[in-house]
């Protein structure tokens, strides 16, 4: 991993910026590529103290494990809704549902509400002021327990591990 230096805060997003300046001009003449250089430099320079810290990953191969399940959950819930979608006699069951939380970190309460958002189906409505719980709009949910049980050991649980242990 690439080790942040006073001058260079986020490397990665420096290294970023010089690409997505790359190509937006379209080019790699060496002016452009000295330009896009100094706003990689500069740009994060400026705004760093302005952002909160990054976050510690525990364990880089349980994020990647985690990615992964969100990407296969994210598929076969786009499958049901679109069932759902198609056989009007079914009956839906919309149910809101209010998650309790075992995270306490504010950003993987966000990881966890923007996981819920992605999986067609549910949705993340809100967050008590307290952080203590998340309002969840699912659009078929027969069972609450059911539900939450399914949150918490699918998502809140590996997102506790890989950032919170």
């Amino acid at each position: 991993m690439i080790k942040p230096r006073p001058w260079l805060p986020t490397p990665l997003l420096s290294l970023l910026l010089l690409v997505v300046w790359l190509l937006l001009v379209r080019s790699l003449a060496f002016g452009h590529f000295l330009l896009g250089g100094f706003l990689a430099v500069t740009i994060p320079l400026a705004t760093h103290r302005f952002w909160d810290a990054q976050p510690h990953i525990a364990k880089p191969w349980l994020l990647l494990r985690f990615v992964l399940r969100v990407l296969g959950d994210i598929l076969v819930a786009n499958l049901e809704v679109a069932w759902l979608i198609i056989h009007p006699r079914r009956r839906l069951h919309p149910h809101f549902v209010e998650y309790p939380l075992m995270l306490q970190d504010r950003f993987t309460i966000t990881l966890l509400a923007n996981t819920i958002s992605l999986t067609p189906g549910t949705v993340s409505a809100n967050l008590r002021l307290d952080g203590k719980s998340l309002l969840i709009h699912a659009l078929n949910a027969k069972d609450e327990a059911a539900l939450i049980a399914h949150i918490r050991e699918r998502y809140e649980r590996p997102l506790k591990e890989i950032y919170e242990c």
